[in-house]
């Protein structure tokens, strides 16, 4: 029989769909990235369901919308009785490790009650607050503060590496949650390693959203591209120690984002919205199961990518989980995904192959409510002629057929994720 997979999460923060080669990026920053994706599942339309860090976290421990778990805005702890990732894998025989951000505690450290039940742990709560590039400060399971050398990018990795090379007697389930490339909070800089920017800037080539809109792209997008230079290399790195472990050929490795950077071209921020460069990751998954399956042709949502991960180590799918794995179900079924949106504004949005279609509620508090009973349309996109987004259809009268029908399918996903049925009406209405 063979032994359980290992499994590891390589998360970022912040990472456009757009910043790696295989989807186009010419700047050839991402080569472990586009080597993996090619050998295992590949997913070019994979989609945050909420578009700023805690939300999207909450969604990826527990499979389940933040609406569902009652986290649908930052600074909100995850329920203690949620059953996270972490839970499903320890039942299942895994020993489970942590490192890196977490952001779904009330502080820092974080109490054994709020790591969501992972047994080793070496992380921060929000890890922009005690660590900077060069200085990384986290806190391991007796709530010391443990200082680690180097970028950030490598102290956690390292720290990762550690972790698979300790011997065990059962297998690993592994969540590498990094900072990079999110900006540094304090600053609002993007800072990559020393030199990596300057090198980059002689050949910087912004993604036409940015050269069109530029928002304040210019003088952060070296940066930002750097630090996924550097992601890219500690991908390699740790997929070196795998096979110097004689290890790779059993671990599962899924590599995503909790949401893009649109470098506030579209609010004052830099995600928080509808947009392709705001809820649309690079995504794959390597390893037992998805070794040479090629790209995957649907529309795949974060909630859809813990379903997947317990499918592919062969762990049953709780029926809670609200997402679907994509091992389970034709891909024809992935057709749209459903986000909902926090913090700048309440929002829901329904990305289908060609359309992005959202709705607003102007006088909602998007801090405080979780959803709204009446909405009104503010954008609607046609991908296949406009994919850079560009050009706002929704009040352009031709377009009321669509948008009518994208209404409808909008409220039931809406309904289908558990919030109740509201109103919308259109872009005019009084």
């Amino acid at each position: 029989m063979a032994a359980k997979p290992n499994v590891i999460v390589f998360f970022t923060d912040q990472q456009r769909w757009d910043s790696v080669g295989l989807h186009g990026n010419p700047m050839q920053v991402t080569p472990n990235f586009d080597r993996l994706a090619q050998a295992g599942m590949f997913v070019p339309h994979s989609f945050t369901c909420q578009p700023v860090c805690g939300p999207a976290r909450s969604a990826m421990q527990t499979g389940k919308y933040p609406t569902t778990t009652g986290c649908f805005s930052n600074s909100i702890p995850l329920p203690r009785d949620e059953k996270t990732l972490a839970h499903h894998f320890r039942a299942a025989g895994y020993h489970t490790g942590y490192i890196g951000k977490w952001h779904l505690g009330s502080a820092d450290p974080v109490r054994l009650e709020e790591r969501g039940g992972y047994q080793s742990w070496l992380a921060s709560n929000i890890l922009e607050f005690t660590s900077f590039a060069y200085d990384t400060v986290v806190y391991d399971e007796a709530d010391e503060a443990v200082k680690l050398p180097g970028y950030r990018v490598d102290a956690l990795t390292d720290a990762a590496i550690r972790y698979i090379a300790t011997p065990r007697d059962e297998p690993s389930f592994l969540y590498l949650s990094f900072l990079e490339p999110h900006h540094q909070n304090q600053s609002d800089t993007y800072p990559a390693p020393v030199g990596y920017a300057e090198a980059l800037e002689p050949r910087l080539e912004f993604p036409e959203d940015l050269a069109t809109l530029v928002g304040n792209s210019q003088p952060h997008y070296a940066g930002y591209m750097g630090m996924i230079k550097r992601l890219d290399e500690a991908l390699g790195r740790l997929v070196d120690a795998l096979i110097s472990l004689d290890a790779l050929d059993n671990t599962i490795i899924l590599f995503t984002s909790d949401h893009g950077c649109h470098f506030r071209t579209r609010n004052r921020e830099y995600k928080r919205s509808c947009h392709e460069a705001s809820i649309r990751v690079p995504t794959f998954f390597y390893g037992p199961v998805f070794e040479g399956r090629g790209a995957f042709d649907g529309l795949a949502s974060l909630i859809d990518l813990p379903p997947t991960l317990l499918d592919a180590a062969g762990i049953p799918v709780p029926e809670a989980m609200q997402g679907v794995s994509l091992l389970a179900s034709p891909e024809d079924y992935f057709d749209s995904v459903f986000i909902q949106i926090s913090e700048d504004h309440m929002g829901r949005a329904l990305r289908t192959r060609r359309w992005k279609y959202e709705v607003g509620a102007p006088e909602a508090d998007a801090t405080a409510a979780m959803n709204s009973p009446c909405y009104v349309e503010t954008h609607l996109y046609d991908l296949e002629t406009d994919p850079h987004e560009l050009t706002n259809l929704v009040t352009d009268p031709h377009y009321r057929p669509v948008l009518d029908e994208l209404r409808e399918s909008l409220i039931a996903r809406l309904i289908g994720a558990g919030e109740p049925r509201p109103e919308i009406r259109g872009a005019h209405a009084p």
